[in-house]
């Protein structure tokens, strides 16, 4: 049967290709054409418009497109007390390509103050008319582990264990403070749980001085710790993504690794898994989801490309995974978003509605 309530049957990750719009308005920003205050009408009219366009597909929930962001993460991380973003060596390495060189460095005690993106999350539910407004932000995990002990000041933070402590409390919170903006839906995008599902990643986190299990135990905690206190009417997702830029990737691996604690113990709502293709591995690590607890929205439709899915295989993946959680507790949404970056996928506007519509369209049929 259908829900009237989050996590729908028919979901989104969160972000869609920028319109040429906004890239015209950021360039002219960037070169002082125009001010802070005319970018963000441009952005406005723009996110007014994507609004418009998910509902038009058939979706009964919206997000902004993360269109006020140049990264899913960067521009989240910035807004904390205790954060500060530097120019890196290197930038990250996905499949065969390279992003911008940027990190980021804890330099004092870690909070959540009047963040901006408050403000960027009222105006979405301002203009979400009938539909869900879902706000996105990235999980706790991701701030530690993309530079772990080397990018924590030692002298703010000598004892790790306080430092995860301030971590889960900082995103603690920013859900409260989320929740008192009118936020009913909040998504965490989390790139570390596939990073220790692969073979290579764990490798690399070996040589860097960590323990990946010790790892997945840590950032469990600090999830649940941020989850405490949490209000009944609030739904929280997580997004497990094996990452997502100029249509490339890094992780590779089944979720094996990491299910039964990921699964069985995080006390999130909906989990957001990627099931585009065969790196994603098999479905069987989805019998550690507790029955009747939580929600599991199966990332089936790439955005990775413009090619759109036969309907009739989706359908039959959905009874596949239906082997090992119950049917009920299954969604369907694209693999990721469209755009993690400002520079987006490769596929055009058209095929991206095309593949929400095939999202709709599928869950219409199946529940």
């Amino acid at each position: 049967m259908q829900r009237q309530h989050a996590p729908y049957r028919a979901d989104v990750v969160g972000s869609f290709l920028r319109p040429d719009a906004i890239k015209l308005a950021r360039q002219k920003f960037a070169s002082g054409e125009i001010d802070a205050g005319q970018l963000r009408a441009v952005e406005n009219d723009a996110i007014r418009h994507v609004v418009e366009q998910q509902c038009a597909c058939g979706l009964h929930v919206v997000t902004d497109g993360e269109f006020r962001r140049a990264w899913w993460h960067f521009d989240f991380f910035d807004g904390l007390e205790g954060v500060e973003r530097y120019d890196s060596n290197q930038g990250i390495q996905f499949n065969g390509v390279q992003t911008k060189a940027h990190g980021v460095r804890v330099t004092g005690k870690l909070g959540f103050g009047n963040h901006p993106m408050l403000e960027d999350f009222r105006y979405l539910k301002s203009i979400s008319g009938n539909a869900e407004p879902k706000m996105t932000i990235p999980s706790p995990s991701v701030l530690h582990f993309r530079g772990g002990r080397k990018d924590i000041d030692a002298t703010v933070y000598p004892d790790l264990d306080v430092y995860f402590d301030d971590l889960a409390t900082t995103w603690r919170d920013a859900i409260q403070a989320f929740y008192a903006a009118g936020c009913r839906y909040l998504q965490l995008d989390d790139t570390v749980w596939a990073y220790l599902c692969s073979d290579d990643q764990r490798r690399q986190i070996r040589e860097r001085g960590d323990d990946a299990d010790q790892l997945a135990l840590t950032y469990a905690r600090v999830l649940n710790k941020a989850l405490e206190g949490k209000p009944d009417d609030l739904t929280i997702g997580l997004h497990v993504c094996r990452g997502n830029f100029r249509s490339t990737w890094i992780s590779e691996g089944g979720y094996e690794p990491v299910a039964e604690v990921l699964f069985g113990t995080v006390n999130v709502d909906a989990f957001f898994l990627e099931y585009d293709n065969d790196r994603s591995g098999d479905f069987a690590p989805l019998r550690f989801v507790r029955p009747g607890k939580q929600q599991v929205v199966l990332g089936l439709i790439t955005t990775k490309n413009g090619e759109l899915e036969n309907p009739q295989g989706v359908k039959a993946r959905l009874e596949e995974a239906a082997q090992f959680v119950a049917k009920d507790q299954i969604c369907l949404s694209p693999q990721c978003g469209f755009a993690s970056t400002e520079e987006g996928n490769t596929l055009s506007e058209t095929q991206q509605w095309d593949k929400v519509r095939l999202v709709t369209q599928i869950a219409d049929e199946v529940w």
